[in-house]
C-alpha cells in the first residue's frame, strides 16, 4: 500500500484536481509540496495538528515538505470563517510569532540537509509593486468568480473590506512564487480553502501555460482540525508554556468515544491496520484507545519522556492513595491569603482551573467541584492555610477528569 492510499484509508482525502497524478507523485516521493501558517498567535494550536503530521507522512515517504509562514498574509488576515475583521497585528507581532512556530514545526519536520524548507512569503509579498501586480496578476482574477467563493460569501453581509478581499490573491501568489523558486509542484490545504487553492493553480496555468504541472489537493485539515482544537477554556496548544505535557494529554485521554478513531487514524502513526481492528472496541475498551491517542501525540509533541510521565500521572490519579509529581500545579503564596485563607472562586481563578470567577462560581454551584473529594457548593466556602498544610498540598478535581494541585509557597 503506498502512502496515499494510506492518506485516504485515514480519511485524510476530500478532494483534489487530478488523482492519478497526485497519486503518483506522492506515491513515488516526487512531490514537492506546501502548507501555509499564518501567524496570528505566538505558538501553534492542536488545529495545526493535522497539517503537522500530514508533512511528515509524506516527508517520510520521500516527499520534500514546505512549510509556509504567513509574514505577509498575516498582515493582511483571511476572512475564511470569520464573520469580523481579524485584528491587525504588526510586523515585529508576525515577526515573533514565526519565530516560535519554527521551533514547534522543527518536531515533526526534519529540515537538515535541504530535506524540508521553511519559507516567509514576506519575502516576496512585501517588496511587491502594486500596479505590477495589477497588471501582472490582477489580469487573470475575474471578480464576479472571486464572489462566488465560499469564503466571500460568508462575509459579504456584514462587510469585507479590500484588504481581505485581496487574500485570495496573495495566496495564489504565494503557489505561483513557490513554484518559481522551488518547483513546488503541489498546495495542500483544508476544505475551506479549496478556493483559494483553485486560484493558484490558475494563476500558473495562466501565467506559464496549461501543460504546467502544478496541482492542488484538498485535505480535511480546517473543517476537523478546528474542532479538535477548542475548549471551554480556548485553544490546546502545542507550547508548553501554554498548555501544559500533563494538560495536553489529558485533553486527547477526554475526547468522546465518537471521535477517538477518527483521531488515531487521522493524527497519529499508529499502522492503520490496527486502528482498524480497534473499530471493533466499545466500552471500556474505547479507553485504551483513548490512552494510546494521547500518548502518541503527546510523545508527537513533547517527546517521549513526558508522555510517560503524563502517562504515569493520568494513570495515578485513578489509583486510590496514589498521587503524582506530575499533576499540574499552581503555588499560592502568602499574599494570596486573608487571614490565613483564600476563598475557593479566587483559587479556581488564580490556579486557572476555572477561566474566571464567573465561571468558577458556576462550576460550584452546579456540584462540579471537589476539594480532597469532597464535593463543595458552597459559593461562599474557604480554603485555609491550614487544611493544604496537613499534607503539603490538597488536589482541586473539576468533573470527573480534571485534577489540579494547590501547593501554599514562601
Amino acid at each position: 500500500m503506498g502512502v496515499y492510499e494510506d492518506l485516504q484509508r485515514r480519511g485524510l482525502i476530500a478532494q483534489t484536481t487530478d488523482e492519478e497524478q497526485i497519486r503518483e507523485l506522492i506515491n513515488s516521493g516526487k512531490a514537492v509540496f506546501y502548507i501555509g501558517f499564518d501567524p496570528t498567535a505566538d505558538s501553534l494550536h492542536v488545529g495545526h495538528f493535522m497539517a503537522l503530521s500530514l508533512m511528515k507522512r509524506l516527508q517520510m515517504a520521500g516527499n520534500k515538505p514546505i512549510a509556509l509562514l504567513g509574514g505577509g498574509t498575516g498582515l493582511i488576515g483571511d476572512p475564511t470563517g470569520k464573520t469580523d475583521m481579524r485584528k491587525m497585528l504588526t510586523k515585529e507581532d508576525i515577526d515573533h510569532n514565526c519565530e516560535c512556530f519554527k521551533k514547534q514545526m522543527s518536531r515533526f519536520i526534519d529540515f537538515s540537509d535541504g530535506k524540508a524548507l521553511l519559507v516567509n512569503n514576506a519575502d516576496w509579498l512585501l517588496d511587491l509593486n502594486y500596479v505590477e501586480l495589477l497588471r501582472e496578476v490582477g489580469a487573470c482574477f475575474s471578480v464576479n468568480r472571486m464572489l462566488t467563493a465560499e469564503c466571500y460569501k460568508q462575509r459579504m453581509e456584514r462587510g469585507l473590506s479590500f484588504l481581505e478581499f485581496n487574500y485570495m490573491i496573495m495566496q495564489s501568489y504565494d503557489f505561483y512564487s513557490l513554484y518559481l523558486k522551488y518547483g513546488c509542484n503541489l498546495q495542500f490545504g483544508g476544505d475551506d480553502q479549496w478556493s483559494n487553492m483553485l486560484g493558484g493553480t490558475e494563476l500558473i496555468r495562466r501565467k506559464l501555460g496549461k501543460d504546467s504541472h502544478a496541482m492542488t489537493i484538498n485535505l480535511l485539515l480546517n473543517s476537523e482540525g478546528k474542532k479538535m482544537g477548542k475548549t471551554e477554556k480556548g485553544a490546546v496548544w502545542l507550547d508548553p508554556e501554554k498548555t501544559s505535557p500533563y494538560d495536553f494529554f489529558q485533553y486527547w485521554r477526554n475526547v468522546s468515544d465518537s471521535d477517538v478513531i477518527k483521531c488515531l487514524k487521522m493524527l497519529t502513526f499508529v499502522p492503520i491496520e490496527e486502528i482498524e481492528k480497534m473499530e471493533k472496541w466499545e466500552g471500556s475498551e474505547l479507553n485504551k484507545a483513548k490512552e494510546i491517542l494521547a500518548f502518541e501525540l503527546t510523545k508527537l509533541v513533547h517527546g517521549d519522556e513526558e508522555a510517560s510521565k503524563a502517562l504515569e500521572a493520568a494513570r495515578a490519579l485513578f489509583s486510590v492513595g496514589k498521587d503524582s509529581d506530575n499533576m499540574p500545579s499552581t503555588i499560592i503564596s502568602s499574599e494570596d491569603l486573608n487571614n490565613g485563607s483564600i476563598s475557593l472562586i479566587d483559587l479556581l481563578a488564580l490556579s486557572k482551573i476555572a477561566p474566571s470567577k464567573a465561571e468558577a462560581r458556576r462550576l460550584i454551584q452546579q456540584g462540579g467541584i471537589s476539594v480532597d473529594d469532597n464535593k463543595i457548593t458552597d459559593v461562599k466556602a474557604e480554603i485555609t492555610k491550614e487544611a493544604i498544610d496537613v499534607k503539603g498540598y490538597i488536589v482541586v478535581k473539576k468533573g470527573k477528569k480534571v485534577f489540579h494541585k494547590i501547593i501554599i509557597g514562601e
